[in-house]
C-alpha cells in the first residue's frame, strides 16, 4: 500500500450529489481537493428524477452524476475510486486507510449518505425507480390517479398512506408479515379516511418491465397497483464517523451544525449521512455549505500561520 504526500487539503469521501457538489465549490476556491468514491450512491436508483431545479423534463441520476464528475474535474478537483475503510486523527489532519491507497488530509468531508432497505421480495429490485420508490416528496406527484401501496407497518408507512390520498383514490398499506407498530392517533385516522391494510406476506411484485401491476399475498387476493412506496427504514452510512467517535443523532444520522461542522474538528458531513431528509438537491446545498465552511476555515487558518496563498503566474 502506497502513501500519498503530500497531504491533500481537502479530502471528501463519497461521489454522490453532496461529495461533488463540494467538490466544485473546493476546486473553485483553489483548493487542493479529492474526492473519493466508491460508486455506490443512491442516484443511479433514481432513472428519472423529476424534481432537481433545472431540468424541467427530468434528469436521470446516472446523467447528474456523470455530469457533476465533470464539472469538478473542469475546476481542478481529482476523484479517484476506492473504498475508505478507517479514518485515524492525526496531528493537524486525517490519515484516511482506504483498499487500494492511504490517503492524508488536513480536512475530511463525509459525504457516505445512506442506503434505503427495500423488501426482499421478488419483482422488488426491478421496480425500483420505475414504479416502486422511496420518497413521497419526490415521487408523489408522478404516480397521482394511480392505485398505490405502501410497504410498511410504522407511524411513517400510516402517514405515507394519509398523505397519498391527496394523489390518488386507492390507497393499500401491506405490512408484509410483520406486527403494525403505528400509534393509535394514526390508527384511528387510518380507519378514519378508509384506508385499506393487508397484513400477510407478501409473495410477489408482479410487473411489466418495472411497471408495478399486481401485489400478491402469501394468502388471500392479490391487489392490483400500478405504485408503490417502501417505508421499511434506510441504513446510513457512519461507520467512518463512528469509528472516530463523531455524535450522532438519536435518529443514526451524523449530527451536523449549520456549517455542517461535526463535533470533531476538521470533519465536515454533508448529505443524505446527515438529518437532509435525503433530497437529491438538500443533498447538493449542503456540499456546498460544507465546502464554502472547509474553505473559510483553510483560509482563516493560514492567516494565522502566514501561509495564505498567493497568486504566482504559470
Amino acid at each position: 500500500m502506497t502513501r500519498e504526500l503530500p497531504p491533500w487539503e481537502v479530502i471528501v469521501v463519497g461521489g454522490g450529489l453532496a461529495g461533488l457538489s463540494a467538490a466544485i465549490y473546493l476546486g473553485r476556491s483553489k483548493r487542493q481537493a479529492l474526492v473519493v468514491e466508491s460508486g455506490h450512491s443512491m442516484a443511479v436508483w433514481e432513472p428519472d428524477v423529476q424534481n432537481y431545479l433545472g431540468f424541467p423534463q427530468g434528469v436521470a441520476g446516472r446523467d447528474l452524476l456523470h455530469r457533476g464528475r465533470m464539472q469538478a474535474r473542469r475546476f481542478g478537483a481529482h476523484l479517484v475510486r476506492d473504498e475508505i475503510r478507517r479514518i485515524v486523527r492525526l496531528f493537524g489532519g486525517f490519515e484516511l486507510h482506504g483498499n487500494d491507497r492511504t490517503y492524508r488530509a488536513q480536512r475530511v468531508l463525509l459525504a457516505t449518505g445512506l442506503t434505503h432497505l427495500p423488501p426482499e421480495v421478488p419483482g422488488v429490485r426491478d421496480c425500483l425507480g420505475r414504479s416502486l420508490f422511496f420518497c413521497k416528496d419526490c415521487d408523489a406527484f408522478r404516480v397521482q390517479g394511480r392505485r398505490i401501496v405502501i410497504i410498511g407497518r410504522r407511524n411513517e408507512a400510516a402517514e405515507y398512506a394519509l398523505a397519498m390520498l391527496a394523489y390518488s383514490p386507492f390507497v393499500l398499506i401491506a405490512t408484509n408479515g410483520k406486527p403494525i407498530e403505528w400509534d393509535d392517533e394514526r390508527r384511528r385516522w387510518l380507519k378514519d379516511y378508509g384506508v385499506q391494510i393487508r397484513e400477510e406476506p407478501i409473495a410477489e411484485f408482479r410487473h411489466h418491465g418495472g411497471r408495478l401491476s399486481t401485489v400478491r399475498f402469501s394468502s388471500g387476493p392479490s391487489v392490483a397497483v400500478a405504485a408503490g412506496f417502501v417505508t421499511r427504514g434506510d441504513r446510513y452510512h457512519t461507520d467512518l464517523a463512528e469509528g472516530l467517535g463523531v455524535k450522532l443523532t438519536s435518529d443514526g444520522e451524523v449530527s451536523v451544525d449549520g456549517d455542517m461542522r461535526t463535533s470533531i474538528p476538521g470533519l465536515y458531513a454533508a448529505g443524505c449521512v446527515t438529518p437532509a431528509n435525503c433530497q437529491m438537491i438538500v443533498a447538493a446545498g449542503q456540499g456546498a455549505a460544507a465546502a464554502q465552511a472547509i474553505n473559510r476555515d483553510l483560509f482563516e487558518e493560514s492567516l494565522h500561520r502566514r501561509t495564505l496563498k498567493v497568486w504566482k503566474a504559470a
